[in-house]
C-alpha cells in the first residue's frame, strides 16, 4: 500500500514539473483526479503547529499576518529505522536540506520568487518531500489560512482570493478536508468548518481536528466537540494539543512534546476515556491509512481518466500536426513530405482508391460520343453545300471522272468540326482533375496546419494542369488535323466503281452533276466521316489520358520542387506560417500527453503489481 502513496507523490510532481495544478486549465488537468489531503484553517487556528507536529521538524515559515501565501504540497516518505532525515524540493533537484531551518528559509525565497515581496498570494504550488524514518507515508496539501480581513501591504481581494483557491483544492471529490478549529473559539465561528461544510455538505470527506484545547477557559472543555455531539462529521474528531509560542521559543523537542500530548489526554479526566484517538501521532496514522485506502478505490477510474485522455490528446496532437523544423534543411524536408501526402490523396482519387476518377471515365464514355453524335454532318452534307463545294471545286474546267477536290472540303469540311468535341473532353478532364485537387487538398491534414503552402501547393498544381491542358489540346486536335491531311485511300477503293461515274449517261457531261450524282458523293462522305469519328472515339481519351491524367500522376509539381530548391529560408518560413496559438497548443498538449504517459505506466506498474 505504501507504494500507492508513493505513486501519487510522483504523479503530483510531475503535475507541477508541467503547470498542472489543477488550475481550472482548458487542457485536461490530471492533478485534479489524484486524491489528496488539503489542510484548512483561518489565521491562528494552529495549522502550521499541527503540520510540524505530524512532521516532528520546525519547518514552516511563522509570523503575524497571512505568512503561507503559496499551496505546500508537503510530501512524507517514511525511511529506514536509522537513516538520516532530509527534505527536498522540486524546484531544486538533487539538493538536500538536512538543516529544517534552511528548508524554512527556502520555502520563504521559494515564495517570494513568484510573487516578489509583497504579501501577494499564488496558485502555484511549492513540492517538498521530507524522507525520516519517524514519518508516516502521507500528502498534505498546506493551503493559505483563511482570513477576514487585508493586513497592509495587500490588495482587498486577498481575502476573496485566498477562499476561492481554497474552495478549488476542497471541492473536487477526490479531495479529502483537514478542517483545523481551535477549541478556544466558538466552533460556529470557525472558517474551516464553514467552508467544508459548504463543499462537503455531509462530512463524507473531511476531518475534523481541534487545537489549543489546553488554552480553553477553566471549567470549560471540548469533549462534546470530540465527541461529534455539537457538529458530527463521518469520522471522529481529532485532538491536538500543540507547543506553546514559549515551546517554540525555547526549541523544545518534538518528540518530547509529543509525549506530553499524550500525558495530556491521558491524565485529563474529561478526555482520558478517548485518549488512544487524540494526539497528532494518531492524526498522522490515521490519515495516511485513509488516504492509502481511498488511492486504492481510485486506482481504477484514475487508470481509465489516464487511457481516455491519452487518446484525445494524440487524436488532437494529430489534428494540430507536426511541429515545424527549425532549420532550412527540416523546412524543406517537411514541405516535400506535405507534397507528397497531397500527391498521393490525388493518385488515390486518380486510381479509384478515393472516389472521384470514375468522372473522367464518363467523359470518355458518355460525354464525347454524345459530342460527337451531336454534330450534324447532314448540314454540312446538304444537296446545296455539296453541289456548291463540287462545283467550286472544278474551276474553270469540270473534272471529267471525278471531283477529287470536292470530295476532300466536303471531308475536310465535316471533319473540322470534331474539333469542337475533342477541345471539350480535353476541357472536361481538366476540369476534373482541378476538382480532384482541390479535394486532395482538402483530405492532406497537414496542409490545413500552413494556409500559406496550402495556397502555393494549390496554384501550382492548378499551372501543372493548365500547361497539361495546353499539350492535350495541342495533341488532340492534331489527331483532328492528321485525318483532315491524309484521307484513307482504301477506303474509295473500295467502293462501287459507278460511284465515281457520272450520272444519266444520256445527260451531256456538263450536266451531270445531277440530284442522284450529289446524293451518291454525301452519302459516301458520310460513311467516311462517320468511319474516322469512331476512330476518333477512341483515339482521343487516349491522348487526354496521356497528356493529362498521365502526366499530372507522373508530375503534378514536378515545377514546384525545382522552385522550392531555389527558395531562401525565408521565403520557406513563409509557406510554413502557422497560428501561434496553434503552435502553443501543440507544445502544451505534448507536454500534457508526456505527463499521462509517465503516469500511465506508473500507476501500471503499480496497479498490475498488487
Amino acid at each position: 500500500m505504501e507504494n500507492l502513496i508513493s505513486l501519487v507523490n510522483k504523479i503530483q510532481r510531475a503535475c507541477t514539473a508541467l503547470g498542472d495544478h489543477g488550475e481550472g486549465s482548458a487542457l485536461p488537468t490530471l492533478w485534479d483526479a489524484l486524491p489528496a489531503i488539503a489542510v484548512v484553517g483561518g489565521q491562528s487556528s494552529g495549522k502550521s503547529s499541527v503540520l510540524e507536529s505530524i512532521v516532528g521538524k520546525d519547518f514552516l515559515p511563522r509570523g503575524s499576518g497571512i505568512v503561507t501565501r503559496r499551496p505546500l504540497v508537503l510530501q512524507l516518505h517514511k525511511a529506514e529505522e536509522g537513516s538520516r532525515e532530509y527534505a527536498e524540493f522540486l524546484h531544486l533537484p538533487r539538493k538536500r536540506f538536512t538543516d529544517f531551518a534552511a528548508v524554512r528559509k527556502e520555502i520563504q525565497d521559494e515564495t517570494d520568487r513568484e510573487t516578489g515581496r509583497t504579501k501577494q498570494i499564488s496558485s502555484v504550488p511549492i513540492h517538498l518531500s521530507i524522507y525520516s524514518p519517524s514519518v508516516v507515508n502521507l500528502t498534505l496539501i498546506d493551503l493559505p489560512g483563511l482570513t477576514k480581513v487585508a493586513v497592509e501591504g495587500q490588495p482587498e481581494s486577498v481575502v476573496q482570493d485566498i477562499e476561492n483557491m481554497v474552495r478549488s483544492y476542497i471541492e473536487k471529490p477526490n479531495c479529502l478536508i483537514l478542517a483545523i478549529s481551535p477549541a478556544n473559539q466558538d466552533l460556529a465561528t470557525s472558517d474551516a468548518i464553514k467552508i467544508s461544510r459548504e463543499v462537503d455538505p455531509t462530512g463524507e470527506r473531511t476531518f475534523g481536528v481541534l487545537t489549543k484545547i489546553d488554552l480553553m477557559d477553566k471549567g470549560t472543555d471540548a469533549v462534546d466537540i470530540l465527541e461529534g455531539k455539537q457538529y458530527r462529521l463521518k469520522y471522529p474528531w481529532i485532538g491536538v494539543v500543540n507547543r506553546s509560542q514559549a515551546d517554540i521559543n525555547k526549541n523544545v523537542d518534538m518528540i518530547a512534546a509529543r509525549r506530553r500530548e499524550q500525558e495530556y489526554f491521558a491524565n485529563s479526566p474529561e478526555y482520558k476515556h478517548f485518549a488512544h484517538r487524540m494526539g497528532s501521532e494518531h492524526l498522522a496514522k490515521m490519515l495516511s491509512k485513509h488516504l492509502e485506502t481511498v488511492i486504492k478505490s481510485k486506482i481504477p477510474g484514475i487508470q481509465s481518466l489516464i487511457n481516455k485522455t491519452v487518446a484525445e490528446l494524440e487524436a488532437e496532437l494529430s489534428r494540430l500536426g507536426k511541429p515545424i523544423a527549425a532549420d532550412a534543411g527540416g523546412k524543406l524536408y517537411a514541405i516535400m513530405e506535405i507534397c507528397r501526402s497531397f500527391d498521393q490523396i490525388f493518385k488515390e482519387h486518380l486510381d479509384g482508391v478515393r472516389p472521384g476518377g470514375d468522372k473522367i471515365y464518363h467523359v470518355f464514355d458518355n460525354q464525347l460520343p454524345a459530342a460527337l453524335k451531336r454534330l450534324q454532318f447532314d448540314k454540312q452534307l446538304s444537296m446545296e453545300n455539296i453541289r456548291k463545294l463540287i462545283t467550286e471545286a472544278d474551276g474553270y474546267q469540270p473534272h471529267l471522272i471525278a471531283p477529287e477536290q470536292g470530295y476532300r472540303r466536303l471531308i475536310e469540311s465535316s471533319l473540322t468540326t470534331i474539333r469542337g468535341p475533342a477541345e471539350a473532353a480535353v476541357d472536361a478532364v481538366h476540369s476534373l482533375l482541378k476538382d480532384l485537387v482541390h479535394k486532395s487538398i482538402n483530405e492532406t491534414v497537414d496542409l490545413k496546419q500552413y494556409p500559406g503552402l496550402r495556397v502555393e501547393v494549390g496554384n501550382a498544381a492548378v499551372e501543372s494542369l493548365e500547361r497539361m491542358r495546353e499539350d492535350s489540346k495541342k495533341a488532340t486536335l492534331q489527331l483532328v488535323d492528321m485525318e483532315c491531311g491524309y484521307l484513307t485511300v482504301d477506303f474509295f477503293r473500295k467502293l462501287p466503281q459507278d460511284v465515281d461515274k457520272g450520272g444519266n449517261p444520256t445527260h451531256s457531261i456538263f450536266d451531270r452533276y445531277n440530284d442522284s450524282y450529289l446524293r451518291r458523293i454525301g452519302t459516301t462522305v458520310l460513311s467516311y466521316v462517320n468511319m474516322v469519328c469512331a476512330s476518333l472515339r477512341h483515339s482521343i481519351p487516349k491522348s487526354v489520358v496521356y497528356c493529362q491524367v498521365r502526366e499530372a500522376k507522373r508530375s503534378l509539381l514536378d515545377h514546384f520542387f525545382t522552385d522550392l530548391g531555389k527558395m531562401e529560408q525565408k521565403r520557406l518560413s513563409s509557406l510554413l506560417n502557422e497560428d501561434p496559438g496553434i503552435m502553443e497548443r501543440r507544445s502544451a498538449l505534448a507536454k500534457r500527453l508526456e505527463l499521462y504517459r509517465s503516469a500511465q505506466a506508473e500507476i501500471d506498474a503499480v496497479a498490475w503489481s498488487k
